[in-house]
C-alpha cells in the first residue's frame, strides 16, 4: 500500500508550483546519490496529466521504502511518497518497486529521488502533455514519403531530395494481363516508404490507413487543431487528412482499373542497401494481385470516401472515386475469394523472384468482415452486411496486418445509431464482446510488475510489440466509449506510458522523445543521411522475445521476453519502423489528448 504526503508551503509569493520556505531537505542517503541519474527508474519520459496516474518502477533492490518528488535542480521535495513492496519481474524475475504518486497534481517540471538509487530522469506534468508526440507520430509519415522533396522548411535537417519517383513502374509477370502485358509500364507514384525498407505494401498500407482515418473520424475535434507544419498545412483539411491523402493515391494506382483487382505491392526486385531514397534507382515492379490486398483496398477506399466527403470543395470528386474503387475491388473479391499472395510459389513460375516482404495470408474471413463494414457504414446498403458472416466465431483477435476484424467492429459500433435492423441484431453483442475484450486485457494489469496491460504474457513481445501495446490501448479507449469507465482509459494510459519509458528496457520507443530515445532504427533514411539522431516520431518495433534468432543481430544483452531489445540497426526483428506501427500509436495518443478534459482520469 502507499503512504504518502503533500506539502505546500506558501511564502507569501504566487507561482505555478510552490516551495517549502525552510530550504533545501536531506532525505536518506546521500546528496551523491541523489545526483546521480539511475536509468533503473521506469517512466513516461515525456510527462503525465495533473489528473492522471503517474507511476514510475524502480528495477534492483532497494532497501529504502521513501520516495521524493523534487525540483530538477533537487533543492526543494515537493511531494513524498513510499514504494510498493519489492515484486519479481514476471519474466527477468529482476526485483521491481512501484513509486506511486498519482494524487500529485501540480503542473511542473520534477525529478524522482529515490535514497540508495539515484534520481530518474526531468519529466512534467502538465496539461496536452502529449500533444508534440501525437503531433510528431502523424508528421512521422510525412517523412516517409516518396516521389517527393523533403524541403527543409518541413522536413528541417532530415530534408533530402526525392525519392523513388514510380512514374514507369514495370508490371511483373505475375501481374500480367491482356491489357497490362509484362515489362509494360504505369505510373504509381506517393504513398509512403513501408518500414525500414522503400518499397509499398497494399496489406500494411490497408491497417495504417484504416487505423489512422479510425483516429481522425473518433476524434475530429482534436484533430482539426492539429498542426504539423506539413506542405498541406493550412488548405481548411486536417493534416492527419492530408498526410493520409498522400498514401491513399498511391493506394488508388494499385487497382487494375480494367477488373478492379489490386496489386499485393510496389517493390524492387530484392531489398536496397543501407541508401538514401534518391540514391536508391534499382528497376520497380507491381506484383500479383491478391485477396488480402483487394479487400483491404476495398475498405480503405469505402473509409476514405466516408472521411473525404466533407472536404468536397477541397477534393472535388474524391470521395467518389474512392467509393467507385472500393464497389469495383468488393466484386473482384467476391469473384476471387482465394487467391493467396504466396511470394514463393510466385518466385517458382516467374522471374525475376521477389525477395522483399510478403504480407502472405490464407485466411480471408478478417478481411470480408471489414471491408463488409467499411462500404456498409459508407453506403447504408445491406447487401454488403448480407454477404458476410460478421459473428463468425467468439474470438476477439488483436487487430495486425493479417488479422483486420476488429477495425470493422470498431467502424459498426462509431455508427451504432446509424445502423440498419440487419445490423442493429448483431451491435449488442458486438459491445458486448468490445468489453469483455478489454476486460480480459486489464486483469492483472494492477498487480504487475510494470503495472501496465502489456506484458501479460511472453505472447505480447512478438515483432512489432510496440503495436501490440499500441492495438491493445486502442481496444481499450474503444471499451471506454462505450461504457464511459474510466478504468479502460486509465488502462490505455498506462501502454502510453509503457511505450515512452515506463518498460523493462528504459527506452522511449518514439524517435525524439524522452532522455532515453531510440537513436539507431533499422531505418535507411536514418541510417544513410550521416545525421546523428534518427528521423523524429517514428515508433520502433520494441523487445521481441525472438528477435536474435531472427536477424542474428549480436548486441541483445538479455533472453528475457520483455528486455529482447537492443538499439542497434543490426535488429530489424527488435527495432525497425513500420508504419503499421506507427498509426496505432497515433491512435493511442492521439485519443488521451482528446479525451483529457473529459475528466476521466482519477
Amino acid at each position: 500500500m502507499k503512504s504518502s504526503t503533500f506539502t505546500k508551503v506558501i511564502c507569501g509569493v504566487s507561482a505555478a508550483f510552490l516551495f517549502s520556505c525552510a530550504g533545501p531537505q536531506q532525505e536518506a542517503g546521500t546528496a551523491e546519490l541523489q545526483e546521480q541519474l539511475s536509468e533503473n527508474i521506469r517512466l513516461n519520459q515525456v510527462g503525465f496529466y495533473p489528473n492522471a496516474p503517474k507511476m514510475a518502477v524502480v528495477v534492483g533492490e532497494v532497501e529504502d521504502g521513501a520516495f521524493y518528488v523534487k525540483t530538477p535542480d533537487l533543492q526543494e521535495t515537493i511531494y513524498t511518497g513510499h514504494l510498493s513492496a519489492t515484486k519479481a519481474g514476471e519474466f527477468s524475475n529482476r526485483p521491481t518497486r512501484v513509486a506511486d504518486f498519482s494524487d500529485f497534481k501540480e503542473t511542473g517540471s520534477y525529478v524522482l529521488v529515490i535514497p540508495g538509487v539515484g534520481r530518474s530522469y526531468e519529466f512534467e506534468i502538465a496539461k496536452d502533455i502529449h500533444k508534440d508526440v501525437a503531433a510528431a507520430s502523424i508528421k512521422g509519415f510525412y517523412y516517409q514519403r516518396l516521389s517527393t522533396d523533403l524541403p527543409e522548411q518541413y522536413a528541417g535537417k532530415w530534408a533530402r531530395p526525392a525519392g523513388h519517383p514510380d512514374n514507369e513502374v514495370l508490371i511483373h509477370p505475375s501481374a500480367a494481363s491482356a491489357k497490362r502485358p509484362a515489362g509494360s509500364t504505369i505510373s504509381a507514384p506517393r504513398g509512403w516508404y513501408d518500414a525500414g525498407d522503400y518499397n509499398k505494401y497494399v496489406v500494411n498500407s490497408g491497417i495504417s490507413m484504416g487505423t489512422l482515418l479510425s483516429a481522425y473520424e473518433d476524434f475530429p475535434a482534436f484533430y482539426r487543431n492539429l498542426e504539423l507544419n506539413i506542405p498541406e498545412s493550412g488548405n481548411n483539411v486536417p493534416d492527419i487528412l492530408d498526410e493520409a491523402l498522400w498514401n491513399l493515391r498511391w493506394m488508388m494506382a494499385m487497382q487494375d482499373p480494367e477488373d478492379g483487382g489490386v496489386y499485393n505491392k510496389l517493390t524492387n526486385a530484392s531489398f536496397d542497401g543501407m541508401i538514401m531514397p534518391a540514391e536508391a534507382t534499382n528497376p520497380r515492379y507491381v506484383v500479383q494481385k491478391g485477396t488480402a490486398a483487394t479487400l483491404d483496398f476495398a475498405a480503405v477506399m469505402a473509409q476514405a470516401s466516408r472521411v473525404f466527403s466533407k472536404y468536397e470543395n477541397e477534393y472535388p470528386g474524391l470521395a467518389d472515386s474512392a467509393l467507385l474503387a472500393a464497389v469495383k475491388a468488393w466484386n473482384w473479391a467476391q469473384r476471387n475469394p482465394n487467391v493467396d499472395y504466396d511470394q514463393d510459389a510466385m518466385n517458382k513460375q516467374f522471374k525475376p523472384e521477389v525477395s522483399t516482404g510478403g504480407y502472405g495470408d490464407k485466411d480471408y474471413s478478417d478481411e470480408f468482415i471489414w471491408a463488409a463494414a467499411e462500404l456498409y457504414a459508407t453506403t447504408k446498403q445491406d447487401l454488403y452486411y448480407k454477404e458476410v458472416n460478421m459473428l463468425p466465431d467468439d474470438k476477439m483477435p488483436l487487430p495486425s496486418w493479417p488479422q483486420v476484424r476488429l477495425l470493422g467492429y470498431y467502424t459498426l459500433n462509431r455508427f451504432s445509431n446509424e445502423l440498419t435492423p440487419i445490423a442493429q441484431k448483431d451491435l449488442t453483442e458486438i459491445k458486448k464482446r468490445l468489453v469483455s475484450f478489454a476486460d480480459e486485457l486489464i486483469d492483472g494489469a494492477s498487480t504487475r510488475s510494470y503495472r501496465t496491460v502489456m506484458g501479460k504474457t511472453a505472447g505480447d513481445y512478438i515483432w512489432g510489440s510496440s503495436s501490440v501495446a499500441a492495438n491493445q490501448g486502442i481496444a481499450l479507449i474503444q471499451a471506454y466509449q462505450l461504457t464511459d469507465d474510466k478504468k479502460y482509459l486509465n488502462a490505455a494510459l498506462s501502454n502510453l506510458d509503457y511505450l515512452l519509458g515506463r518498460n523493462a528496457t528504459g527506452y522511449s520507443f518514439l524517435t525524439g522523445f524522452g532522455d532515453k530515445p531510440i537513436m539507431n532504427p533499422h531505418h535507411r533514411p536514418s541510417i544513410a543521411d550521416g545525421i546523428k539522431e534518427p528521423i523524429p516520431g517514428l515508433l520502433s518495433g520494441g523487445p521481441n522475445a525472438r528477435a536474435d534468432k531472427q536477424d542474428k543481430c549480436t548486441t541483445y544483452q538479455s533472453t528475457f521476453a520483455d528486455e529482447m531489445f537492443t538499439d542497434d540497426d543490426c535488429s530489424y526483428a527488435s527495432n525497425e519502423i513500420a508504419i503499421n506501427w506507427n498509426a496505432p500509436f497515433v491512435y493511442l495518443a492521439g485519443a488521451v489528448e482528446a479525451l483529457q478534459n473529459r475528466a476521466a482520469f482519477n
